[in-house]
């Protein structure tokens, strides 16, 4: 089975869904698919490449309407590569790419990963959206990550009988904490005691929500840990110092993948204050709870609360609420058992339904049950 995977960014360009999708595709090379992956490149020169086996294409940008890179040369590698493709699998929102698949597609079968609405580019999206529409209608299965966002997305509902759930996964094994983890968390532990450790892992972007959980610390007697960097880092940097909490709060920026685990298994609790449908799922929680980390998270109505079950995993809040954010740290902080039981059940949880390996199985049987219907 021949599969390519389209969207704006890869490796080691540092997001979620850029995550994902190397994981997806590192999983299908081992399962015996060809699956390669064709983006936009950050700079202006085309680059083909191999990254952790697999292929990978970078097409050439000449420039970003807002969140979305524009390249020319996107469009020719793309017919080009869809050539004898069984299954392309798009991975939205990227109308550049989209786009380009309806004008010059050839595969057997389209499979869209729906990973957000469009939340903020208001002019944008109205214009994106008939586009979307006719796009989701000429879909042949949508793989969505939870059963909430089918029902609450105004672009899914309609189409809903087409939708199949398929919640991301991660490669488990790379958060198990070997002794050197452990002797790197204990003494970064050790830099911030006595006081508990708070942490957030992120993309400094508008739908973080990190200023909430800024303003929450004010009432809490911790130090928090902020690994990411972004547009909106100064601003919340000044934030803190103007709340009077430079000592506590402390911004790391961007960590290799190694330390941010190390960072994860030092911490006491991980909270997540994102305000927006923008976070659809949230896969640093699934990274949080293979560390073994209760969950702070906020109802969105989105994939968040299908990952962070309410007084199982962690603790639910309302968005852009401090008052109440704080109330919930506290009571964890200050439950050491609590902490403990839902520690255990997030991780139970990561490593019953969020793998990669089960993550891989169930996306080759949504090609399969595509390419059933298209032999039948």
């Amino acid at each position: 089975m021949r599969v390519l995977h389209i969207y704006k960014d890869y490796a080691p360009v540092m997001g979620g869904i850029e995550n994902h999708i190397g994981l997806l595709a590192q999983a299908q090379r081992a399962q015996g698919i060809d699956a390669r992956v064709l983006v936009t490149n950050t700079g202006p020169e085309t680059v083909e490449t191999i990254i952790n086996g697999v292929p990978v294409i970078k097409t050439g940008r000449q420039l970003n309407i807002s969140s979305a890179p524009i390249s020319l040369g996107f469009y020719p590698w793309l017919r080009k590569l869809e050539k004898g493709i069984d299954i392309t699998h798009a991975h939205l929102p990227y109308p550049p790419g989209e786009l380009g698949h309806l004008l010059l597609g050839s595969s057997r079968g389209l499979v869209l990963t729906y990973h957000s609405d469009i939340v903020r580019q208001k002019i944008l999206g109205a214009l994106y959206s008939p586009f979307l529409r006719l796009l989701l209608r000429r879909a042949d299965r949508i793989s969505v990550a939870s059963p909430t966002y089918i029902r609450t997305s105004p672009f899914l509902a309609p189409v809903a009988e087409k939708c199949r759930v398929l919640p991301f996964g991660i490669d488990l094994n790379d958060f198990v904490a070997t002794p050197e983890m452990r002797q790197a968390a204990a003494e970064l532990r050790a830099r911030y005691a006595p006081k508990p450790l708070l942490l957030f892992v992120g993309r400094l972007r508008h739908y973080k929500g990190l200023n909430v959980l800024i303003d929450a610390m004010r009432a809490i007697d911790a130090h928090l840990l902020v690994v990411g960097s972004g547009l909106l880092e100064e601003e919340w940097r000044n934030q803190a110092h103007a709340l009077g909490l430079d000592d506590r709060i402390h911004f790391l920026g961007d960590l290799s993948d190694a330390d941010k685990r190390v960072a994860f298994h030092a911490a006491d609790l991980f909270v997540l204050p994102s305000n927006n449908r923008a976070e659809a799922f949230g896969i640093v929680l699934l990274e949080a709870m293979a560390c073994g980390l209760p969950l702070i998270s906020t109802e969105l109505g989105t994939g968040t609360s299908y990952v962070n079950q309410h007084e199982q995993t962690g603790l639910v809040v309302p968005p852009n609420d401090p008052q109440v954010m704080a109330a919930a740290i506290n009571r964890l902080l200050g439950d050491d058992a609590l902490r403990q039981k839902m520690g255990a059940a997030a991780l139970k949880r990561v490593q019953n339904d969020f793998s990669q390996a089960t993550m891989a199985a169930r996306t080759l049987e949504l090609y399969q049950e595509v390419l059933s219907s298209k032999n039948s």
